[in-house]
């Protein structure tokens, strides 16, 4: 968890934003991965980063905001306004746990293994610290299995392109791929 050190200027810090909004956030079907409280902006801002294995849209976000606020506005001095955000991790967060493999299932990731070579491919399943990956062949695609304490670097790459139809069946996702 990130936390800023010094005065929280009428804020809850970190760890009280997280006691106070763990419970309702896993009642969604999500948890708090990390927050920020930021007093030294203008206006001051709290930023609770959330995931689950639902990708967050913007209908949970605004439920997730709404609850984090009635949680939050009794703590917070009441001459104190301030910005509340709720987010997802986003694209550019390394994937560190068997969790955040699970939840990047179908997304093309690029890996780098703790002996120094690299590949890219798309997440079929991650089952006992072991990461099964689709990863193009010679002429197809094949499944290739990485024990999670072989991986030094693991990161969602952004896919504008379909997956191919193979793809999505190695992965076990049924769906219009490309050919």
């Amino acid at each position: 968890m990130t936390q800023r050190t010094g005065s929280t200027g009428g804020l809850p810090a970190p760890s009280q934003v997280i006691d106070l909004l763990g419970a309702e956030f896993e009642r969604a079907g999500y948890e708090v991965e990390d927050v920020v409280v930021d007093a030294a902006a203008r206006p001051p801002k709290i930023v609770v980063v959330a995931d689950g294995d639902t990708p967050l849209n913007l209908d949970t976000v605004a439920e997730l905001s709404r609850a984090a606020s009635e949680l939050l506005d009794p703590v917070t001095e009441a001459s104190v306004p301030y910005i509340l955000e709720v987010t997802s991790p986003g694209v550019d967060r390394p994937l560190t746990a068997p969790k955040h493999f699970r939840r990047a299932h179908g997304r093309k990731v690029e890996l780098t293994l703790a002996e120094g070579s690299a590949l890219v491919g798309r997440v079929a399943e991650v089952d006992d610290g072991v990461l099964t990956v689709v990863v193009r062949a010679r002429s197809d695609f094949e499944l290739r299995q990485i024990k999670l304490d072989d991986i030094a670097k693991a990161v969602v790459q952004v896919d504008f392109s379909s997956p191919s139809k193979r793809e999505l069946e190695l992965v076990g996702q049924t769906g219009r791929g490309a050919d």
